[in-house]
């Protein structure tokens, strides 16, 4: 069984406010549990988070908010589940960096790619908040772009009521069926929706593997980072 020496991994917004609106503390402490465990056993690991729990920028453009500022108030959102997951994996002992691209100097690191790749190496758990720091840009993009940037060996994208990609929505259609393996180009071909499209594009020109895999049960982000097949995988073929 092979594994991978650093992660990215990325979670929603609404996972952490526990389908509600906010934070559920008891949602952010099982997730920094988690990472806990994948730090322990000596994996690279930073991620990123999505702000779903708070506000979505394209929802509140729907409800006549100009799309750019409603952007930036989700990426504040984003800010707040970061110090908020932050928070759990210190009271676990693990050492932790946020680092955001938008300034805000009293609460986090400004995002410095060589300084987030120097903290992984010293066991450090790395945050990118704040989204890309410019609107129009979703938290699927920033995870691959900051997980190409720090040179990650693969995008951990953790979902939560489904454990992979399926050719149709599970929950919708009962003879959906399950991938375990899949290139960017077949899903592409199939219409399959992962991720947002520039997300899933930039994976593919530069063949960054993606495994999607469901967050229940419990302990299942390090079974996929010791390199155990659950979930599906994503890759250039």
């Amino acid at each position: 069984m092979t594994g991978y020496r650093r992660v990215l991994l990325k979670l929603s917004g609404e996972v952490f406010g526990g389908g509600n609106l906010g934070v559920d503390p008891d949602v952010v402490q099982g997730v920094a549990k988690e990472i806990a465990s994948v730090v322990e056993a000596g994996t690279q690991i930073a991620v990123v988070i999505g702000g779903g729990n708070f506000f979505r920028g394209a929802e509140l453009q729907q409800r006549g908010m100009d799309r750019a500022r409603a952007d930036y108030m989700g990426m504040l959102g984003i800010v707040m589940n970061c110090l908020a997951l932050q928070d759990f994996l210190e009271k676990l002992d693990i050492d932790t960096r946020v680092q955001t691209a938008i300034t805000m100097g009293q609460v986090a690191e400004p995002y410095i790619p060589r300084r987030a790749i120097r903290h992984m190496e010293k066991g450090r758990v790395v945050i990118f908040g704040a989204g890309m720091g410019m609107p129009y840009f979703s938290t699927d993009t920033v995870a691959v772009q900051r997980a190409l940037e720090s040179k990650c060996d693969v995008v951990l994208v953790a979902k939560s009521g489904v454990d992979g990609v399926y050719s149709a929505d599970p929950h919708l259609d009962p003879t959906a069926t399950k991938y375990d393996e899949l290139t960017y180009a077949q899903a592409i071909a199939e219409g399959l929706r992962i991720m947002d499209q520039t997300a899933f594009a930039l994976c593919g020109e530069n063949k960054l593997p993606m495994v999607v895999f469901g967050m229940e049960p419990e302990g299942n982000i390090l079974r996929v980072v010791k390199g155990e097949k659950i979930g599906t995988l994503v890759s250039a073929g």
